[in-house]
C-alpha cells in the first residue's frame, strides 16, 4: 500500500479548501517615494513602475491604491538638500513630515508607515552621523537623532514607525522618545533583521541613497550569518518592538521560518527593489510568466511565516486577487 495524495487534487474545489496559506490584500504595505515640487512623478529606469512623487502625486496614489483594497504604505522621503547629519529627516517640515500630513489629511483611513533612517538624508548616503576615525556610524549619537525622527513623524500623524538603520539599542532609544513625547500607543515594526545586501541597488536608484564611499556591512548584518540573525530580532523584540522584519526577503526564507519559530510577535519581510526588478526584466525578456511567478513568490513569503509583505508588486497583486 503506498499514500495517494492525488486524492485531495484532483478536484478543484477540493483543493481550495484544503490550502494552507493564503495571500490577501491585506497581507500588503505598498513603499512610496516623496520628494519636492508639483505634478511630478518620475519612473525610475531600474524599477518599472516605481516612481519618485511630489506629495500631490503621492495624494493621487494614495486614491487609487484604496480602490484596489490596500491601505497602507510606507514612506521613503528624498530632501532637496542634503547634509552630514540627514537635517531635513529631523525637521517638522521636512519632506516625510510634509508628506505624512498631507496623506492623512486626505485620507484618514490610509494606514501610513514612516521608514526611519538618515541615509536617504545625508550627502555621505551613510544611516547616521559618522564617526570620523571609524570612517562608519556612531552608533549611540545616531540613537539620539533617531529618536528626534520619530517624534517628529509621530506629530505629523505617523501611524506605525519603521527603523531600518540596524542601530544597536534603536528600539529602546525610539520607544522611550516616543513615549516621552506621548506617543505611547504609536507601534514600531523594525527591520529587525537587515542584511548587507546586493539585493539593494534598484532601491538606491529611486532613494537616491548610494553610500559616498564604502559600504553598510559596519552595521547591516553578514549574509552568511543565521544565528545572528536570529538574535537581532529577538533582541530588538526585547526593546520593545511590536513588529519584527528580514530585509530582503527572497534569499533569506530559511531566516523568516527561523525567526518565526523564536518568536510570537508579527513578522513582515520586505520584497525589496532588486527582486522586484529581476522578475520585471525577465518579464520583459519573455522567460517567465510574470504574474504567476510573481504570485508564487508572494505566496513562499507568506508560507514561511511572514505576516505582512512590503512590496512593490502589491498594486499587481491586488488586481489578480480581485479576479
Amino acid at each position: 500500500m503506498f499514500a495517494r495524495f492525488r486524492r485531495k487534487r484532483l478536484n478543484p474545489v477540493l483543493r481550495d479548501l484544503l490550502q494552507e496559506t493564503h495571500l490577501s490584500v491585506n497581507d500588503f504595505i505598498y513603499p512610496l517615494f516623496a520628494r519636492s515640487g508639483t505634478g511630478i512623478k518620475d519612473e525610475v529606469a531600474s524599477m518599472p513602475g516605481v516612481y519618485q512623487m511630489s506629495i500631490d502625486e503621492i495624494v493621487k496614489e494614495c486614491e487609487d491604491l484604496k480602490k484596489l483594497g490596500i491601505y497602507a504604505i510606507i514612506l521613503f522621503g528624498i530632501p532637496d538638500v542634503k547634509d552630514s547629519v540627514g537635517s531635513d529627516a529631523l525637521c517638522e517640515h521636512g519632506i516625510i513630515a510634509q508628506t505624512v500630513r498631507a496623506v492623512k489629511a486626505a485620507h484618514p483611513d490610509m494606514f501610513v508607515v514612516t521608514d526611519l533612517c538618515f541615509c536617504e538624508y545625508t550627502d555621505h548616503g551613510h544611516c547616521g552621523v559618522l564617526d570620523p576615525v571609524l570612517e562608519t556610524v556612531d552608533n549611540d549619537i545616531t540613537l539620539g537623532n533617531l529618536a528626534k525622527q520619530a517624534v517628529v513623524h509621530a506629530k505629523a500623524g505617523a501611524d506605525m514607525i519603521a527603523p531600518s538603520g540596524m542601530m544597536d539599542g534603536m528600539i529602546t532609544a525610539i520607544r522611550e522618545g516616543l513615549d516621552s513625547a506621548g506617543f505611547e500607543n504609536l507601534p514600531v515594526m523594525s527591520y529587525s533583521t537587515k542584511f548587507a545586501s546586493a539585493y539593494y541597488g534598484p532601491f538606491r536608484d529611486v532613494a537616491e541613497s548610494s553610500p559616498s564611499f564604502g559600504d553598510r556591512r559596519s552595521y547591516q548584518m553578514n549574509p552568511a550569518n543565521r544565528n545572528e540573525a536570529i538574535l537581532e530580532s529577538i533582541e530588538d523584540e526585547k526593546e520593545g518592538a511590536d513588529i519584527l522584519m528580514v530585509k530582503p526577503a527572497l534569499a533569506y526564507l530559511d531566516i523568516v521560518r527561523d525567526i518565526k519559530n523564536n518568536t510570537s510577535l508579527p513578522l513582515a519581510v520586505y520584497n525589496v527593489s532588486g527582486e522586484y526588478s529581476m522578475l520585471k526584466m525577465a518579464a520583459k525578456a519573455g522567460v517567465i510568466d510574470y504574474d504567476k511567478v510573481m504570485m508564487e513568490t508572494l505566496l513562499g513569503f507568506k508560507r514561511a511565516g511572514a505576516d505582512i509583505i512590503i512590496t512593490y508588486h502589491a498594486k499587481e497583486a491586488a488586481l489578480l486577487l480581485q479576479k
